[in-house]
């Protein structure tokens, strides 16, 4: 399954070399809930490989839109179980953040307005 969100970049931790054959590269994004700033979620992905320099072009406090797959696992220690998950980024676009100015008013010429009506030119 494929997802996208979009978020601010707040933690862009550096690439590791797991093993030998295995590299990683967490970061975070800050997703703003509209109704209240203090609910805002924190969400940590993982890029693997070679898409650890997909993070390369992109500051802290960028707004980013990450496209991810969510990925579980089982793992099992000592006959005991356990389960994790991780949100594997796959993609991260930049975006375009526009303040929307307010839109400057034309300016009007005298032969902008129309003539005054007369009384022959009433409706009524």
């Amino acid at each position: 399954m494929n997802f996208e969100i979009t978020g601010k970049l707040i933690v862009k931790d550096e690439s590791q070399q797991v093993t030998e054959r295995f590299k990683k590269r967490d970061f975070v994004i800050e997703v703003e809930n509209e109704r209240n700033s203090e609910w805002n979620d924190f969400i940590k992905f993982q890029l693997t490989q070679d898409r650890c320099d997909l993070l390369e072009p992109i500051n802290e406090n960028e707004q980013i839109k990450v496209s991810f797959n969510i990925r579980g696992r089982k793992w099992e220690k000592d006959g005991k179980v356990n389960y994790f998950s991780n949100l594997e980024a796959w993609r991260i676009e930049k975006l375009q953040v526009t303040d929307s100015p307010v839109p400057e008013m034309p300016e009007f010429t005298a032969d902008d307005v129309p003539p005054a009506l007369s009384e022959d030119d009433l409706p009524f």
